[in-house]
This record gives C-alpha cells, sequence and structure tokens, in this order.
C-alpha cells in the first residue's frame, strides 16, 4: 500500500475512507503519546496498513516471539494509537505484543517497565523515549540479555538501539512548523513554542530544527521566538503555561504546540478566553475538531500530524524483522513491513532511522471527516 516514499500515496485513502483502524486502543495496556509533525497538503495521512491481507506474507515470522512496546505515559490518545498499531501489525505476524505505559512521562517510569521487560524475557523492546540519554544504562542491560532493541516516535542515543522507527524527517517537521507560524502570524511578530518535556528528544529535534530554518533565511527575520514552554505532557500544566504565555507576552501572536497533549491544552485557553493569539503544531483530529477553523471564533486555524495506527504498524513490523534477522538496522538494510511494503534503512545526521514519510496537513476542510474515522 505503501512504500517507503510515503508523502504521495494518500490521495487515495481519503477518497475511500481507509483509515478505519485510527480509534481506540489495541490493548488493555496501551496508553498514549503525544508529538507529531508536519508536511505538504498534498499528502494525506496513509491508509490502515493493518488489514487481513497482510497476515499471510508475514504470518509465521514472528510466530512464538514476544514483542514489547514501552510508551511514553499512560493516558495519552497519541500512544493509544501508536500500540495499537503495533499491536495488529505483532499479531498479524505471528507473535505477542506486550504495552507498558508507564505512570508518567519520565525516563525513571520507563527504566521501570525496561527492568521488567528484561526480567521477563522478552524478544525485543521497542521504546518511545522520554529522555535520550537516562535509558542507555538499562537499554544497554536489556541488549546484554540478548533483546532486540529499536525507539519509534522519540529517540536514544544512536548507540543505545538498533534503529530509529521515525515518523518524518526532522528538519521537514521543523520547517512545516516554522512556516505555519510565519503564516498565521503574517510574517512577523511574537511566537512562542509549548513543548512537552525538556527532555523529549523529538521535541527538541523539532524545535531546534525550527530554529535552525529560521536562522537560514532572512524570510523570517521579522518573526520573533520569546520562549520555548514546557507542559510536560499533562492538560493541567499545559493549560497553565499557556496562560502564563498570554499573560508575559502581550503582544503574543502564534504558539505552537508539536505535541498532541499541549496544543489541545492551549486551543480550548485561547478558543474560551477569547484570545487574538492563534495557535498550530501537532494534534490528533478527534480532539481538535472544535477548535479548528479560520475565523476568530476558532483557536486554531490549521495543525499538522501522521497516522499513528501506520507508525505503530511499520514499528511492529521492524520490532519483527529485527528478531529474525531480516534486519541489523544498519544503513541500505532493506525488509518487509507487511501490505505498507519495503523500507530501507537511512542516515540521517550519523543516525540511522526508517522514515514513516510525511505528515498531513488538518483544518476545517477535512478535520471533522478524519476525526469520524476515530483519528
Amino acid at each position: 500500500m505503501k512504500k517507503k516514499v510515503l508523502g504521495l500515496l494518500l490521495a487515495a485513502t481519503m477518497s475511500i475512507g481507509m483509515l478505519a483502524g485510527c480509534g481506540g486502543s489495541g490493548s488493555a495496556d496501551t496508553s498514549a503519546s503525544t508529538d507529531t509533525a508536519a508536511t505538504t497538503e498534498e499528502a494525506a495521512p496513509a491508509a490502515d496498513t493493518s488489514s487481513e491481507e497482510a497476515a499471510p506474507a508475514a504470518a509465521a515470522s514472528g510466530e512464538g516471539k514476544t514483542y514489547a512496546l514501552v510508551t511514553k505515559s499512560a493516558g495519552n490518545a497519541f500512544m493509544e494509537l501508536l500500540g495499537q498499531g503495533f499491536k495488529e501489525a505483532v499479531e498479524a505476524s505471528g507473535g505477542t505484543a506486550i504495552i507498558k505505559d508507564p505512570a508518567s512521562a519520565t525516563a525513571d517510569a520507563q527504566i521501570s517497565e525496561i527492568s521488567s521487560l528484561i526480567s521477563q524475557g522478552v524478544d525485543s523492546i521497542l521504546v518511545a523515549a522520554n529522555d535520550e540519554n537516562a535509558l542507555q544504562a538499562v537499554l544497554q542491560e536489556a541488549s546484554d540479555a540478548g533483546i532486540k532493541i529499536l525507539t519509534v516516535d522519540s529517540d536514544v542515543a544512536a548507540n543505545s538501539r538498533a534503529v530509529f522507527v521515525n515518523q518524518a524527517s526532522t528538519e521537514l517537521i521543523g520547517q512545516t512548523l516554522l512556516d505555519a507560524c510565519y503564516d498565521i502570524a503574517g510574517g512577523e511578530g511574537q511566537y512562542a513554542i509549548l513543548s512537552a518535556t525538556s527532555q523529549a528528544t523529538n521535541q527538541n529535534a523539532w524545535i531546534e530544527a525550527m530554529k535552525a530554518a529560521a536562522e537560514a533565511d532572512s524570510k523570517y527575520a521579522n518573526l520573533e521566538l520569546v520562549e520555548v514552554a514546557y507542559g510536560d505532557d499533562e492538560p493541567q500544566k499545559s493549560t497553565d503555561q499557556t496562560q502564563a504565555l498570554l499573560e508575559k507576552y502581550p503582544d503574543l501572536k502564534v504558539i505552537c504546540a508539536p505535541t498532541t497533549v499541549g496544543i489541545a491544552a492551549a486551543a480550548k485557553v485561547l478558543q474560551d478566553s477569547g484570545s487574538s493569539v492563534k495557535l498550530t503544531g501537532l494534534g490528533l483530529p478527534s480532539e481538535m475538531v472544535e477548535y479548528i477553523g479560520e475565523d476568530d471564533a476558532h483557536s486554531c486555524p490549521y495543525m499538522y500530524l501522521w497516522n499513528m495506527i501506520d507508525l505503530g504498524n511499520l514499528a511492529g513490523y521492524t520490532s519483527v524483522a529485527l528478531v529474525n534477522g531480516d534486519l541489523t538496522g544498519a544503513v541500505g538494510d532493506t525488509y518487509e513491513a507487511g501490505s505498507m511494503g519495503t523500507f530501507e534503512v537511512v542516515d540521517v545526521n550519523g543516525a540511522t532511522q526508517v522514515i514513516l514519510g510525511n505528515p498531513f496537513k488538518f483544518d476545517a476542510s477535512n478535520v471533522q471527516e478524519w476525526a469520524d474515522k476515530g483519528m
């Protein structure tokens, strides 16, 4: 259904409503997390790739094996969709999926879950890291025990895992978010970023990419980043941080929240208060539908995201390929990801990655459609 060059594949998706699997949690253990990205309007979210047709091709490949996913934290819809896709792919391959949702979005909470999985003797551990460096020791312990390690959504140091399953390139996400701020602000004025935790590797990489893009082009010279605030992927703290930004910067024009928890919290604050400040970032349509619109009654003109079910599917198939030896994580490795097609490991700034593809722009013309599909 889709190859590694994914940005073009989804025009057909919207016409045939293929994202049926985008809602709900696929496991009693499953929870959610938050982070997202950007792309062109032509690239729609990918279709649900966990169809039954994928099962025969991979049916026996994961048989008798156990594949674990450690999400960022419990209670995060973003991670729930990731977990659903992961579980579907693992089970289509004949394996058993274990999904662990830490009580909080911290490295310590993830370390506890990973230690438990080491004791259980799972075959692989996939982690959406809350900290780039703090997990290294426990991941080394897991690797020493013969467990294959890979990351998804948010990476760790490259020497701590075999490969990173990434939703889109960091540079593309940063550039797209910056361009959204520029557009919504009318090319000039103040904007702020409402991030997740200060240790979130993907959030930090996207923010640095935004800054680098702004410095590289005089087009953005009149656009001023006044603060990066951290809501820690907690609704109440994200709400408090949004309110603080409004109080500190009376001339603020735009808030960019590259996290599904943060953008939903900020949208409510801005809309309920009737603020003239506008919002963009990465969000789930089902959580943002009432806030998206171009008029003054809505706080968010548009936002971006990718298909989290597909990201989970790809991560699941990548876990199976790694355990089976079909994939080592070396640059140039190729492998089959069920009905999703063939993927290749690439080098991105010295780190090995498998990239899902381009995210999608959600605005008033399509957000309800995707919310109705459960995304």
